[in-house]
């Protein structure tokens, strides 16, 4: 249901921009969130978007380098990432709230930021 893409390699202070892509005829999909798991660590919520796009959320961790945004006419979440540093290598997943059904996952992409 959902495919996450944009991931890639990046030297330090770069960016990248992520797209989750959702797909499911009747589906409606409510609020999306960004998530990262690092290698060795848990996987932390760094950002989620509601589902008009009007209301957007991110950890402290990102906050003010990455901004979430939607286009709900192509059914896409994009993740603008920018001042990118080594700590945030990680996969990258998208988690969807599905209105009537159970939250769905990506199968994530992988980000690494190394010079």
């Amino acid at each position: 249901l959902l495919v996450e893409s944009g991931g890639g390699w990046v030297q330090p202070g770069g960016s990248l921009t992520l797209s989750c892509a959702a797909s499911g005829e009747g589906l409606d999909y409510d609020a999306i969130q960004w998530f990262r798991q690092a290698p060795g660590k848990e996987r932390e919520g760094i950002s989620c978007v509601s589902a008009s796009g009007t209301n957007t959320h991110y950890a402290d961790s990102v906050k003010g380098r990455f901004t979430i945004s939607r286009d709900n006419a192509k059914n896409t979440v994009y993740l603008q990432m920018t001042n990118l540093a080594p700590e945030d290598t990680a996969v990258y997943y998208c988690k969807a709230q599905i209105v009537g059904a159970r939250d769905a996952w990506g199968h994530g992409t992988l980000v690494t930021v190394s010079s």
